[in-house]
Formats: C-alpha cells, sequence, structure tokens
C-alpha cells in the first residue's frame, strides 16, 4: 500500500501539446473555437496564433493526481484554477501539485496546483481538493 501524501510533498509530469490533442479534445468535448483552428484568425489575436483548449491544458494534472500524488483512487472533490496564459501547439507543459493539508480523519488531501510551460510561464494556478479511495 502507498504512503499517505505528506504535508509539502510534490509530484509533476510534463508532456509536448500537439494539434492531434486539439482534435481530440474537440471530438471529446464539441469545443469548435475558431481560435483552437483557424490560424489566420488565431493569428489577429493576443495570442498571436492557435491556443490549446483549457481542458488539454489542464487533464496534465488528473494525470498527477491520479497517477503520482496523492495517487491511484484520487479523485477530485474541487477544483479552482486560474488561466493566466496561452499554450500552443508545440509548448511543452509541465503540471505541478503540492500538498498543502492532509486530513487525518478522511482520506482527503489538498493541493496548490499549477502548469507551466517550458519557457517558465506560469498558464495555470490554482488549488484543488481530493479524495483518494482505498484501493485494494
Amino acid at each position: 500500500m502507498k504512503p499517505k501524501a505528506q504535508l509539502g510533498d510534490t509530484a509533476s509530469r510534463s508532456r509536448t501539446v500537439t494539434k492531434r490533442d486539439i482534435e481530440r479534445f474537440t471530438e471529446l468535448s464539441g469545443d469548435r473555437n475558431p481560435i483552437h483552428y483557424d490560424e489566420p484568425l488565431a493569428a489577429q489575436t493576443r495570442f498571436g496564433g492557435i491556443v490549446v483548449q483549457g481542458g488539454v491544458t489542464t487533464a496534465i494534472l488528473n494525470a498527477v493526481v491520479a497517477e503520482d500524488l496523492p495517487g491511484p483512487g484520487s479523485v477530485f472533490l474541487q477544483l479552482d484554477l486560474r488561466f493566466l496564459a496561452a499554450v500552443h501547439p508545440g509548448d511543452t507543459i509541465t503540471g505541478t501539485v503540492e500538498v498543502t493539508s492532509v486530513r487525518e480523519d478522511k482520506p482527503i488531501t489538498e493541493l496548490d496546483v499549477r502548469v507551466e510551460r517550458d519557457d517558465g510561464t506560469v498558464v495555470v494556478e490554482g488549488y484543488a481538493v481530493c479524495y483518494t479511495i482505498p484501493l485494494p
């Protein structure tokens, strides 16, 4: 059995985002906003080009929570996020979580969460509460 998360524990995962990720998210969500597909239109916005959907950007946090910290059996009870900057196809992003509170009476963990681009820009930051279902 995996040891319980401790205050101050951190975990991270990285991946490079692709245009195919945008297409797959559109298939799943139905989000066909032209900012994700229309290069000439997107180039005229303050973002300067195609923007990856927020759901693609934050999905890396799901992986960190479910696979690393708190780990398998963990689900979000609350997720409060601020989107601070755009992610473009080809960017490498890193999702990081840090344990800020661990309940002693229940398997509930509070986390600070963030996603950064490979240039160091924080693109998403926020707070999460996770419940970890005991797995056999």
